[in-house]
């Protein structure tokens, strides 16, 4: 996004260290960003991460005006049994993954103007069966009909509403260090290997330009043909 020319608000939630390091390498490529903190999926959530948004577009804008947005934010489970889920797991899990992102777009639509973009990350998992993952995929499921519902509802607007959709990618988790496991998640692509954060990061980044204008309401598949048989 910064490459293209985006001045790119760095959300985060726990780790201001890694938000801070995204920014200098931004601004070190030549770009603009500056972190914004909020916890989300708690009391004031969306309060706190628009109070610190506004402030910093204004800083560098001198407005509030936001003509992107990228509901990338979620909480990942490790992978349990249909019949061990706790109410608590279920609740975090829809809270972050699509609770926020629905609010985050209602405070947003305030300040995205005509012919904005929303690009909602959902993930491979609502197409193919994984009952470990059960709740997740169930999150990321509601987070493609907020872009098919949002895409009529602000098309009068010109507004572009869509969804990417990632496969296995490495994200800088330890398991991806593990040779056995990277070997067993790379059969998953078409490709035999594991994506990279870049691929995805290309996908979003067409879906927000002039190019993408005449796509809405659609989930564009970045899982490198994963399953496809």
């Amino acid at each position: 996004m910064a490459r293209e020319g985006a001045l790119v608000a760095v959300h985060y939630a726990r780790n201001e260290q890694a938000a801070q390091e995204t920014v200098e390498l931004i601004e070190k490529d030549g770009g603009r960003a500056f972190p914004v903190h909020a916890e989300l999926g708690i009391p004031d959530d969306i309060d706190q991460l628009f109070r610190g948004l506004e402030a910093g577009l204004k800083q560098h804008t001198g407005q509030t005006t936001l003509d992107i947005l990228v509901n990338n934010a979620a909480e990942t489970s490790t992978g349990t049994a249909p019949e061990e889920v706790s109410a608590e797991e279920f609740d975090k899990l829809l809270a972050v993954n699509t609770k926020a992102p629905f609010f985050i777009t209602q405070r947003a639509l305030e300040l995205i103007p005509d012919g904005g973009r929303i690009i909602n990350i959902s993930s491979g998992l609502t197409r193919v069966a994984n009952p470990s993952q059960i709740v997740y995929s169930m999150t990321k499921g509601a987070l493609e009909q907020l872009t098919l519902h949002l895409a009529r509802h602000l098309a009068p607007r010109q507004i572009t509403v869509n969804t990417v959709a990632p496969g296995v990618t490495d994200n800088g988790n330890a398991i991806f260090k593990i040779p056995e496991v990277r070997e067993q998640m790379s059969q998953l692509s078409a490709f035999k290997r594991i994506g990279e954060p870049e691929e995805v990061a290309d996908a979003i980044a067409f879906l927000a330009t002039d190019q993408a204008r005449w796509i809405t309401g659609t989930t564009l598949d970045a899982t490198g043909g994963s399953l496809l048989g």
